[in-house]
């Protein structure tokens, strides 16, 4: 399961989903990545979109975080009831944030502080099939809380952020964190002082921690630094570089 393996420091590798279609979800299921993110942030995923390309993952096995367009209760409520494994809310700036993220994320215990509206009629649910108590306990064990970060204001506050109860793991933003930086690459040495930062923030809390890298092969460097977690690439990438290579195979120029 995904939230174990996180917590487990084992090394996850997934890719963003650009495309909002479940045949692209069903392809890759079989490519090897240990999952997904459904990027609903940056591309045209509604809740009918994210339905069909969960029920898509789930067919083939392969574990899918959504990347939510906000991190409103109602856009987490949408991911998760659908049946994703967690959520990757971007944006996150202070403690107080992570805290409502988390609350909106679970179910809580008698006197516990949540905001997640319960539904036993959900894919997440079993359609009916399991009790309330059933859905709740095999939700607090499956469901994934990320937060990136990706902001000044995040990198004043990480050392909180980072010690929040029920997140799941940490995740850079690097190329927000470039343009928040004012910076023009994220390979400027701003932008990787901030990555280090956080990692460290991460580290300290006990806190796995992942990001993205413009080039897989520098993920042992920060594989060896402390991130966990590598969402790499995405669907739009894999056609356009298959096509070009295959222009370049082919002989014809």
């Amino acid at each position: 399961m995904l939230k174990q393996r996180l917590a487990s420091g084992q090394p996850v590798l997934g890719t963003f989903i650009k495309t909002p279609h479940p045949h692209v979800v069903e392809v890759l299921a079989s490519s090897g990545l240990d999952c997904i993110c459904l990027d609903a942030e940056h591309a045209p995923f509604d809740r009918r979109d994210l339905d069909l390309c969960i029920m898509a993952a789930r067919a083939g096995s392969l574990a899918t975080l959504v990347r939510t367009q906000t991190s409103s209760a109602h856009d987490i409520l949408s991911a998760l009831d659908c049946g994703a494994d967690g959520i990757v809310v971007p944006h996150v700036r202070s403690a107080a944030e992570a805290r409502a993220i988390v609350a909106g994320s679970h179910y809580g215990a008698a006197g516990a502080v949540a905001t997640r509206g319960y539904a036993g009629s959900s894919r997440a649910a079993g359609y009916g099939l399991r009790s309330i108590q059933d859905h709740m306990r095999a939700s607090a064990e499956r469901t994934v809380v990320v937060v990136q970060i990706e902001d000044i204001e995040a990198l004043d506050n990480i050392d909180e952020i980072a010690a929040v109860d029920g997140i799941d793991a940490l995740f850079v933003g690097r190329i927000d964190l470039t343009v928040a930086l004012g910076c023009s690459s994220p390979d400027d040495p701003p932008v990787i002082a901030a990555v280090q930062r956080i990692l460290d923030a991460a580290r300290k809390a006990n806190r796995p921690c992942g990001l993205f890298t413009p080039r897989p092969a520098d993920v042992p460097m920060w594989r060896e630094q402390g991130a966990s977690l590598f969402l790499l690439g995405s669907d739009h990438g894999f056609l356009r570089s298959g096509a070009q290579q295959l222009r370049s195979h082919s002989g014809l120029d």
